[in-house]
């Protein structure tokens, strides 16, 4: 099971999922008004939060960002579907549609940062930059492709295996 390449690429997205929930995904800043200056960093397991911690003492109102609960759920079921389909090697074809499906959520999850961006732009007037975390959905999407396209390639070795006999 651990000699095959597919699985050394699934076990890196089981990892990379992993870091991905601690990362920082999305680095959110306010215009500097009367040089204040606020910074938030938006994670799956923060969720949305002020960097910048001198600014405790003065009376400014907390943001508030609700139902980021998109994220984490996405965010948690990358990792724990490339994990479960380790253990789906007897059965490639549903290991290789299992990998779609994780292609498919690692899309999904731009989509949903997208959406984040949106509501929380309109909601508070801020400018966002990316961050390192962002870029390990798309390392991830790399690495399902290419997994489904060895399994697809076992598959097929094995149909011809037995079509000779």
């Amino acid at each position: 099971m651990i000699q095959r390449r597919q699985t050394i690429y699934l076990l890196t997205i089981v990892i990379l999922g992993v870091i991905l929930y601690f990362c920082s995904v999305l680095q959110f800043t306010t215009p500097a008004t009367d040089d204040i200056q606020r910074t938030f960093m938006l994670s799956a397991s923060n969720g949305f939060e002020e960097v910048t911690q001198e600014l405790e003492y003065m009376e400014l109102e907390p943001v508030r960002i609700n139902g980021l609960w998109g994220l984490q759920v996405t965010t948690l079921l990358i990792p724990l579907l490339a994990l479960v389909d380790i253990f789906l090697y007897r059965k490639r074809i549903l290991q290789a549609r299992w990998n779609i499906f994780l292609a498919l959520l690692c899309i999904g999850y731009y989509g949903i940062l997208m959406m984040y961006v949106w509501f929380i732009r309109h909601q508070i007037r801020v400018d966002w930059d990316i961050c390192f975390g962002a870029c390990v959905p798309l390392v991830c999407l790399v690495l399902t492709v290419g997994a489904t396209r060895l399994i697809l390639k076992d598959e097929a070795m094995v149909r011809a295996a037995d079509r000779i006999r």
